[in-house]
């Protein structure tokens, strides 16, 4: 009998054993059997994932790095023709030049690397990720509060907490609970190329932080009677603070702000 293999740390390894919670995460990622053309998968493992996904997918790429699993995810899915096992770093990965998807139980110690590269990917059209769970809450505004990643991308990509799972369902078990964090790039933009570009100027002044408030950074580049109105129109106080800022709102700052430059 072979021995089984031991997780690595360095690679953050804590692997999905609990099979609801594995089809459940299967059927997020891919809501509508047959019709995703092609998956990438981030992180294998042992293919407890993998083999969720396999029959719902035209395409999918299983890429893992480990190469002590590679014999065992090569064996288990050698008469499944519709999976690749790729070893190598997802993140050395390029993009497809088509649209796809991105799924996986990834190591925490690299979800800000990997979500990054998906939000970079141009035919990316959404990922589900399962992530710590104090990531995936921040992320997608559970707190209350909003990050400088989720408001600058709002246009392009929506963020939805689609799920919390138990630390008791991996092995060996994480120190935290998980979550699953939605990523869905939208179909039409909120904003077109120019307006994006002016977004990202707008927001990342917002979070920069310079004089102390939202309302008194964005001062720094507009007058004040323009600030005050857009901040009206937004239904914000002028004491908010910037984490407090739905991408709803922040849709209204930049719609006012940008609409007087304009004039």
């Amino acid at each position: 009998m072979a021995r089984p293999t031991r997780v690595s740390r360095a690679l953050s390894q804590n692997f999905l054993t609990d099979r609801a919670t594995v089809d459940h995460l299967a059927r997020l990622a891919v809501p509508q059997p047959g019709k995703t053309s092609l998956l990438l998968e981030v992180g294998a493992g042992k293919g407890a994932l993998t083999a969720a996904l396999a029959p719902r997918c035209q395409e999918l790429r299983a890429y893992e790095i480990d190469p002590r699993l590679l014999p065992g995810l090569r064996a288990r899915f050698a008469r499944t023709p519709q999976v690749r096992v790729v070893h190598g770093d997802f993140l050395a990965a390029s993009a497809p030049r088509t649209p796809f998807s991105v799924a996986g139980n990834v190591p925490f110690s690299r979800t800000a690397d990997i979500v990054d590269w998906c939000l970079r990917a141009p035919h990316l059209t959404d990922a589900t990720l399962l992530t710590q769970l104090e990531y995936a809450r921040k992320r997608a505004g559970d707190y209350g509060s909003w990050t400088l990643l989720t408001v600058r991308s709002w246009p392009r990509h929506e963020w939805r907490l689609a799920g919390r799972v138990d630390r008791s369902r991996f092995s060996p078990r994480p120190r935290v609970d998980a979550g699953i964090v939605r990523i869905e790039r939208r179909r039409s933009p909120l904003l077109d190329r120019a307006g994006y570009a002016s977004w990202c100027r707008l927001v990342e002044l917002g979070f920069s932080g310079v004089g102390g408030s939202l309302h008194a950074s964005l001062r720094g580049a507009y007058p004040r009677r323009r600030v005050d109105a857009a901040f009206r129109a937004a239904g914000l106080d002028r004491q908010a603070l910037v984490g407090e800022v739905a991408p709803a709102q922040w849709l209204w700052l930049h719609a006012r702000l940008e609409q007087d430059a304009a004039s």
